[in-house]
């Protein structure tokens, strides 16, 4: 392995750090590489070419109060796969809020679960306001050029996806929507080369849907009135549909309004799904059993029904354990065991105005993928991770068969962890299930992080090949596939 070490970061953070989520699988990473030679434990197969890509809360700053993983500084990884071979490169995301901050040397911004009115400076980003948009929660690639994003809506910051350059921020002919910004989880339509986003804040209409052509051109917003502030996380698609969502977790009203800004959950109130035309018709709404969805898997056309599938929380607001100790306000609302989260069906009638819903599987799992070419269209396959119970780790694998209910999974050693896991189809394949899931793993136990490969036909078997990587990454939560061409 060849290793050129492009920038170090000085470590800001406290000296005896114990917060679960800066220490252990946590650990930020303090250099950038350039990393070429890569040595790989079996042989990379030669049809899988493109470059995997994974976005990162790595935080290089202290909180100013308490620490939530999410407001982490944003940390780009590359695995850029060809002829055979593996490079990796990584690159802090230089975000507005971030370069503030390291000329500071200190915090600027309060995080999620500390006041606004903490934060020193007195601007910022966010559907919240005064907070730091650190761009570390998604990344996706639309015409060729990467997209990190963050959760609560911010910038849209533009990388090469194989070099990881950073070219500024993404404006689409300056009709970006800037006012509120872009929340994480845009998704591109392949079929049309179009990108769908939304974003919210906690002014009227509070939510917007949003198209981009395949040529960058933004080609309508669409206003999609809510009842108030909402905190939406993701949407789907269909080939003429955008599904977003009004579910029953938001900032209390009467709380918001003296500017405190707890979520709270109201399992009296049903979830509510709005079908918004693509060519920016008027939003139908449809009404669903409570709960709350942090990621969608797929939503298709099928006759008269718009069909949606995802994560179903059974409960989005566990109640603190008592051995969680000061960590309480985190460790039970990150792990998917304690939400319950349950692969979900919900079908909307367009002609009726019914909602019929169903489980599709018992198993506890969450961050999904699919093969890029089926999203937003009728599919089998969904492959997702599972949970290290009581913490926000991912210690597995599964594949789930949606025509006959069949599935695989794999679990990694004690103590190893992976990251999402996106497909990879197979160069020149044309069937759904013809493709390869790529995943960073991070082993505490060995100190040391690789790239694994597996068969997506035959996951349980583990992976068909390693690739070694220069040192141990940050557990990390989103990632992206984007084949070479």
């Amino acid at each position: 392995m060849r290793v050129d070490v492009v920038r170090r970061y000085q470590n800001l953070l406290p000296a005896h750090d114990n917060h679960p989520y800066r220490t252990g699988a946590w650990r930020p990473n303090l250099t950038e590489y350039n990393a070429t030679d890569l040595e790989v434990v079996g042989e990379l197969p030669r049809d899988l070419r493109g470059v995997y890509l994974r976005n990162t809360e790595n935080p290089l700053l202290p909180a100013i109060g308490r620490y939530h993983p999410f407001d982490g500084d944003g940390m780009l990884h590359a695995l850029h796969f060809h002829e055979g071979g593996a490079s990796y490169r990584n690159r802090m995301v230089r975000t507005a809020g971030l370069e503030a901050e390291l000329a500071a040397g200190a915090p600027l911004w309060a995080g999620i679960i500390e006041s606004p009115e903490q934060s020193v400076r007195p601007d910022g980003w966010g559907a919240r306001t005064r907070m730091k948009d650190a761009s570390s929660t998604d990344v996706v690639v639309h015409r060729g050029t990467a997209l990190t994003t963050f959760y609560q809506c911010g910038d849209a910051y533009r990388f090469d996806p194989r070099t990881l350059e950073q070219t500024g921020k993404e404006t689409w002919g300056g009709r970006f929507p800037s006012e509120w910004g872009i929340s994480a989880h845009p998704r591109v339509d392949e079929h049309t080369g179009e990108l769908l986003f939304f974003n919210y804040s906690k002014q009227a209409p509070y939510l917007n849907v949003g198209v981009v052509s395949a040529a960058g051109e933004v080609l309508r917003t669409t206003p999609v009135p809510l009842p108030g502030s909402r905190l939406p996380h993701d949407l789907a698609f269909t080939e003429h549909h955008v599904i977003v969502n009004d579910f029953p977790s938001f900032w209390e009203p009467g709380r918001l309004a003296r500017g405190i800004h707890s979520a709270r959950y109201r399992p009296d109130l049903p979830s509510r799904f709005a079908v918004v035309p693509r060519d920016g018709g008027e939003p139908r709404w449809f009404e669903a059993s409570p709960t709350y969805v942090l990621h969608f898997v797929n939503a298709f056309e099928e006759g008269e029904e718009v069909v949606l599938d995802g994560y179903f929380q059974h409960d989005p607001m566990p109640l603190p354990r008592p051995d969680d100790g000061p960590w309480t306000p985190l460790m039970r609302l990150l792990d998917m065991h304690a939400l319950g989260t349950r692969l979900h069906r919900w079908r909307f009638n367009l002609r009726t105005g019914a909602t019929r819903e169903e489980q599709l599987d018992d198993d506890i799992s969450e961050f999904p993928s699919i093969h890029g070419r089926a999203r937003g269209r009728p599919y089998r396959y969904v492959y997702s991770m599972l949970g290290e119970p009581g913490w926000f780790l991912f210690n597995g694998l599964s594949r789930r068969d949606l025509k006959t209910g069949a599935t695989q999974r794999y679990l990694f050693p004690k103590g190893v962890f992976a990251s999402e896991a996106p497909v990879a189809p197979r160069v020149g394949s044309t069937d759904e299930a013809d493709a390869y899931l790529v995943t960073f793993v991070s082993d505490l136990n060995t100190d040391s992080s690789e790239c694994q490969v597996f068969d997506a036909k035959e996951l349980s078997r583990g992976p068909l090949c390693r690739v070694k990587l220069p040192e141990r990454l940050c557990a990390g939560t989103h990632a992206f596939w984007t084949g070479a061409a």
